[in-house]
């Protein structure tokens, strides 16, 4: 069912009144606060206590709804004694012990289906600039500099594509690499995912294949680092790597000396191992960093992967249906 006609279903036909009070730590598309009161919801809307300030607050309500800006720890979730659930607009967990609130029973919610079109099209946006030095061409010739040799580009036609966890954002990216004439390729820990635009295999067939990689995992302790000197050794082309995913999923340091060498053709970074756990900004700096920053073989956004006019809405529309579902 198409997601508007879902919404809309959802909506409809949702007729029990919530007297749920919902804690709404981030600025979010305004259809959440709307469409919930409608069901009954209450809200209180809080950006800008610390971590403290909410956590002498936080037993008085039954639900909450976050991007990033608090660590929903241990310890806050052992204080939120009526806490029924925790709605993330995003895909990532990590900001969440998600250990702890399943122990105590919080339901987690979040909303990866909301964004993967838009990860999927800056996946491809970065990589067609980079391999064809679209943004090095233009400065250049807006300063008067004409160089056609020097800016040669590479095409994707006949090469092999690999992606790194096949979930929403994977599936997104190989379904928009069709009419590329790629090879697309996938490795993810859950068997049986292959289907008509990408073919499952090891990581280690992947390491022998691809001349792209592509991250989309969440960041936990098997996939802390996944890309560093080992695994980058083990590739058996020199490769460009995309990272819409979460920064420490690559290690810098492995990834400058591959660059460096020549090992890792190019790099196109929509998060960093040195980002806040927040994504507003970089917390730390280094010379690893810096050359990063002023790499020509590097393309870097501010963690806006996922981030459009069209995916606000619709992450903000997904947690609205999912909380409906189960609590209307």
């Amino acid at each position: 069912m198409p997601q508007k006609f879902f919404s809309a279903f959802v909506l409809k036909y949702s007729k029990k009144k919530s007297k749920m009070k919902i804690l709404l730590l981030d600025k979010n598309h305004p259809l959440i606060e709307k469409q919930l009161s409608a069901k009954g919801f209450t809200f209180e809307e809080d950006f800008t206590s610390t971590y403290d300030e909410v956590l002498e607050k936080i037993s008085n309500f039954d639900a909450v709804i976050i991007r990033s800006r608090i660590p929903l720890d241990e310890n806050f979730l052992r204080h939120a004694k009526h806490l029924k659930f925790i709605a993330r607009v995003g895909a990532g967990m990590e900001n969440i012990n998600v250990k702890v609130a399943e122990e105590l029973g919080i339901t987690l919610i979040n909303s990866p289906e909301g964004n993967r079109d838009a990860v999927a099209e800056q996946v491809l946006g970065m990589l067609l600039l980079l391999m064809n030095r679209l943004i090095i061409s233009s400065e250049e010739v807006k300063k008067g500099i004409w160089k056609r040799e020097e800016n040669r580009g590479e095409e994707i036609l006949g090469k092999t594509f690999g992606i790194i966890g096949y979930g929403n954002m994977g599936k997104a990216v190989a379904k928009r690499l069709q009419g590329f004439g790629a090879k697309i390729i996938f490795h993810d820990i859950l068997p049986n995912l292959q289907d008509e635009f990408a073919s499952q295999v090891s990581l280690e067939e992947l390491q022998q294949s691809a001349d792209f990689i592509s991250l989309h995992l969440p960041i936990n302790e098997s996939t802390h680092y996944i890309i560093n000197e080992d695994f980058i050794s083990k590739m058996k082309n020199n490769f460009y790597l995309i990272n819409t995913a979460r920064g420490k999923n690559v290690e810098t340091s492995a990834l400058v000396k591959a660059l460096k060498s020549g090992k890792i053709k190019g790099a196109a970074l929509d998060v960093l191992e040195f980002e806040k756990a927040s994504f507003e900004n970089i917390e730390v700096k280094n010379d690893n960093l810096e050359f990063l920053l002023n790499s020509e073989k590097v393309i870097i956004t501010p963690h806006i992967a996922g981030w459009t006019v069209e995916s606000k809405e619709k992450l903000a529309q997904v947690i609205v249906d999912k909380i409906l579902l189960k609590y209307s």
